[in-house]
């Protein structure tokens, strides 16, 4: 995919499923935890970690499902 693509797919709220060329999968929780630079697409997790990725290696970008809240018992 080309940066534009991944730029309109990545419209919304989110979470989002980034997938690879090589089969890894990569959740958005959020479009903000994504930056779409020239050359390299960066993706910050859960535990505040950075995947890089090169562009031209993303097949697919997917809606993800929200996780629902617990209720705490009182």
């Amino acid at each position: 995919m080309n940066r534009g693509l991944i730029r309109q797919q990545l419209v919304g709220q989110g979470p989002f499923l980034i997938r690879t060329s090589d089969g890894k999968e990569f959740p958005v929780l959020h479009p903000e935890f994504v930056l779409i630079g020239r050359h390299n697409i960066v993706i910050e997790d859960a535990k505040d970690l950075l995947d890089i990725i090169d562009p031209l290696h993303v097949v697919s970008i997917q809606p993800g499902t929200r996780r629902k809240a617990h209720k705490v018992a009182a």
